[in-house]
């Protein structure tokens, strides 16, 4: 694809530099199976491992009963948002890999499937060459993802014995645990303290975090690319203003409902039809570039993942916005009241 791919997070994701040994939790889906006497289990990968899932299916298969059929689902996956409900209404356990929940289900086993990468030798070159010493601001955030949690508390602790002050809080309902992020939700990170450490691959949640929380400075510990970085959004910034600059003119909207089982705003995007004569509610699954090409609309909304607009929004023929940035394209608020859009409540 030609043209300019600047502020594009699509180009900023994690490329392996190590193996890893995830832990598929093996035992703990065959004691579901047992004890509901399943004999149809889905398995659900996101993106980055659905070419690990029939080795996962086979190794299931010599551990679990002979009359169980393993079915692994097709459908696109990013996050615990994007379950594949209709394998998992036709199979008696249902396996999300890779995420942990964001509303507990005694239908769904959730396996994380946690990094064996050790984060803190990069911790250390975060502290040598980005992070301010503790005697000159002992405040400090901490943030991971899921596949990180299990050594959250160590690494909390790690950064204690180096005389930091260490910040971090759950978030609200959309997070699991203690300081957790996700690509749709930071509020892990609202705390005092001005700069936040970031301990994750690749720098599609930092980037996030600096656009949703501008007054704080985020120090990015790669432990899997071995990188110590700072999250830069100003490009990202005037991407997002060119795609409202963009849509100024706009006539006819587009008002996309993502029937997802977690992305959904139905609300918000019944609040903008309403409010527009010129703009027609849409509703899809998947939002992709060609889905949207034969809609002959001037512009759209998106109150889906707000990542389909941040991420994939160069990739669309016609500008999309977040419900804000609309709000801004319209007139109704100055293009400087931009924010960062994210989810803050569970389905």
């Amino acid at each position: 694809m030609s043209g300019s791919t600047e502020g594009d997070l699509t180009k900023t994701g994690m490329a392996l530099k190590h193996d890893r040994e995830w832990d598929y939790e093996l035992d703990r889906i065959v004691e579901a199976i047992e004890e509901r006497d399943a004999s149809k289990v889905g398995l659900q990968f996101p993106e980055g491992l659905k070419r690990r899932g029939p080795k996962v299916a086979d190794d299931l298969r010599e551990v679990a009963p002979d009359d169980v059929t393993f079915m692994l689902s097709g459908q696109p996956c990013y996050g615990a948002c994007d379950l594949d409900t209709y394998l998992m209404r036709r199979t008696d356990v249902f396996v999300h890999f890779g995420h942990t929940p964001m509303k507990e289900s005694d239908s769904i086993v959730y396996v994380p499937l946690f990094s064996n990468v050790d984060p803190f030798s990069i911790m250390e070159d975060a502290l040598e060459e980005e992070l301010a010493p503790p005697e000159e601001d002992a405040d400090v955030g901490l943030v991971t993802t899921a596949q990180h949690m299990n050594r959250f508390e160590e690494m909390t602790d790690w950064l204690e014995e180096r005389g930091y002050e260490v910040h971090t809080r759950r978030g609200d309902d959309r997070l699991t645990k203690e300081g957790q992020v996700l690509g749709c939700n930071y509020a892990s990170a609202d705390i005092d303290a001005e700069q936040v450490l970031y301990v994750g691959g690749g720098k599609f949640h930092p980037v996030g975090l600096a656009m949703e929380h501008p007054d704080k400075r985020v120090v990015i510990a790669d432990p899997v690319n071995n990188a110590v970085s700072v999250a830069e959004h100003d490009q990202f910034l005037k991407q997002r203003y060119a795609s409202v600059h963009k849509a100024m003119g706009a006539e006819k909207w587009g008002v996309i409902f993502c029937t997802k089982i977690g992305q959904g705003r139905w609300e918000k995007a019944q609040e903008i039809v309403e409010n527009n004569e010129n703009a027609y509610l849409i509703t899809m699954d998947e939002v992709t570039p060609d889905r949207l090409r034969n809609f002959d609309m001037d512009a759209f909304v998106n109150t889906g993942c707000p990542r389909i607009t941040t991420d994939d929004g160069p990739r669309f023929h016609k500008p999309m916005l977040t419900p804000g940035e609309y709000e801004a394209a319209i007139g109704e608020k100055p293009l400087d009241s931009i924010e960062f859009d994210t989810f803050h409540d569970t389905w």
